[in-house]
């Protein structure tokens, strides 16, 4: 395999975004941009990720996703060439924002009424078996165009609109015709190193924000105030540490969450730091002993998993993966691929889900998925509820 270019360095994350073609890889996050064009290795499995940077040199970075079934092949690029850029500070990072051409078609994969019966089956599931604490039911909605999806700008609409959250685009295997894009902003950092310091910030538990000030406020505050949101995070942080003790030989939980905004959504966020027992993990083992969290699977993993399967209507994919990068020194960051679309041709398939709990509304989690969705849409300029 030849070597990676050395990476070079942007003036800004404007001038990467505006760089950008359908088939690079990108993601933008609170601690810099990454673009990558051209490939030196495809690789399906994050166990490839170690000899495929010794053989691209001291520069070489591995980017790409993972699905939810780790067992299934990851999409995993080594690029020829790669730039980086301080963080998108603001929205003002490239072409004003614009909506898609064509005219849309919305199809909910399941149906409404049919998402409301999957948590009420969940929720008698869970009153019959103790041990199922929690169980993430998501929904699908696909989008089909008059006019082939410009992920340029979806990708340019995501940055400007919420450049705090981890914006990012890589290609998948082909589906059909055309290129196939994994694009989103996630909210959910699953996991950054930076040499011996390591980051999580799990998030669970989620509120609609309003554009109305006052009702904006209600929402946050009666989200922190939660005891079913509250649970259902500590869940999630639990096994985040438990994850990470094992690697760590420092490792500070907060006691309790903060809340974390977007553009759409109030989240529960906690903060996990830690430092390495060994400073030689690199940040796709730690990515690998997180993934699913129960933020986007359930708990116990085993069984919200097979849980999930038996009840999804569809077929996730890379959606609740991880997507991120490796550098030749082991630093990285991988994200939770959450408000994120498939995209190939003329078509998207976008997807969000929520944590079922023993004392969940099935309403109100189609209202959580419904405002999940939001993003994506709003991003598209196809606004027409979903």
């Amino acid at each position: 395999m030849s070597q990676q270019r050395a990476q070079t360095p942007a003036p800004g994350a404007g001038d990467l975004l505006r760089a950008y073609r359908p088939g690079d890889v990108f993601l933008s996050s609170p601690e810099g941009v990454l673009h990558g064009t051209g490939s030196l290795a495809v690789l399906n499995s994050l166990d490839a990720v170690p000899a495929a940077l010794a053989s691209a040199g001291k520069d070489a970075v591995a980017v790409g996703a993972v699905p939810f079934d780790a067992s299934r092949p990851a999409h995993l690029i080594v690029p020829e060439s790669v730039s980086t850029a301080p963080p998108a500070r603001d929205g003002g990072t490239g072409p004003r924002w614009r909506p898609l051409r064509g005219e849309w078609t919305l199809t909910p994969v399941p149906a409404p009424e049919e998402h409301t019966a999957a948590v009420e089956r969940t929720l008698k599931l869970m009153a019959d078996d103790d041990e199922l604490r929690k169980v993430v039911l998501a929904r699908c909605l696909r989008l089909e165009s008059t006019e082939d999806v410009d992920v340029a700008a979806v990708l340019s609409n995501l940055l400007r609109r919420d450049p705090g959250a981890h914006v990012f685009a890589t290609p998948l295997p082909e589906r059909g015709t055309g290129p196939r894009t994994l694009i989103g902003a996630s909210p959910e950092l699953l996991v950054s190193r930076r040499g011996d310091a390591v980051v999580s910030n799990p998030l669970a538990g989620s509120a609609r924000r309003s554009a109305d000030p006052t009702k904006d406020q209600r929402a946050a505050v009666g989200l922190l105030t939660s005891d079913k949101d509250r649970r259902e995070h500590a869940v999630v942080v639990e096994a985040v540490a438990d994850a990470l003790t094992p690697y760590c030989r420092e490792l500070s939980v907060p006691d309790g969450p903060e809340l974390l905004r977007t553009a759409t959504m109030w989240h529960l966020s906690t903060r996990v730091t830690g430092r390495l027992r060994d400073a030689d993990t690199p940040a796709h083992v730690l990515a690998a002993a997180l993934h699913p969290t129960p933020a986007v699977c359930g708990t116990p993993t085993g069984r919200a998993f097979d849980t999930i399967a038996g009840i999804e209507p569809f077929d996730r994919g890379f959606y609740t993966g991880t997507v991120g990068y490796t550098d030749a020194r082991g630093d990285g960051v991988w994200v939770v691929t959450i408000r994120c679309a498939d995209t190939s041709g003329r078509t998207l398939d976008l997807f969000a889900g929520g944590g079922i709990m023993p004392e969940s509304d099935p309403a109100a989690e189609l209202a959580e998925t419904s405002a999940k969705l939001r993003t994506l849409l709003l991003a598209l300029g196809v606004d027409q509820g979903a």
